[in-house]
């Protein structure tokens, strides 16, 4: 299991830059109340990657500076699918791949890169070149240090 992607200090930074209290956020970004906004600064959840788009978006920041100093050592699959603010069931069904194929690519659990074929219809939905989605792969096939 990978660990946490969104960084709660980075969040609450990035709300108080913009000069948004926790509940004018909450209502900019779509969600209930400015309590699930405080549940995410204090790291007790994560915002789903839509929201976290969104979250950037209202924020004035890109999407890279809301995660983690780990998450964002490395341009893997995981990441890709965070910038383009999808959930894994959404790029499977988007892709017509499975969400275990998904988890298995972020996990790094490829044994060889998939053909050109499988690679095109993941990087149109992520945005991405095939170039850059491969170079994801491999980024995600290495341990996280």
């Amino acid at each position: 299991m990978l660990p946490p992607a969104t960084d709660p200090r980075a969040l609450r930074d990035a709300r108080v830059r913009a000069n948004l209290t926790q509940h004018d956020a909450a209502r900019r970004v779509g969600v209930a109340g400015g309590e699930r906004i405080s549940r995410w600064e204090l790291g007790t959840s994560e915002p789903r990657p839509s929201v976290l788009k969104r979250l950037a978006e209202v924020y004035g920041v890109g999407v890279d500076e809301l995660l983690t100093v780990e998450a964002r050592k490395r341009l893997d699959v995981r990441r890709l699918r965070l910038r383009a603010g999808l959930s894994v069931r959404e790029l499977a069904e988007a892709t017509h791949m499975s969400v275990a194929s998904i988890k298995r690519w972020e996990n790094g659990q490829i044994v060889r890169t998939p053909n050109l074929d499988a690679l095109e219809p993941v990087a149109q939905s992520l945005a991405v070149s095939v170039l850059e989605l491969r170079q994801a792969l491999d980024q995600s096939r290495r341990p996280i240090a």
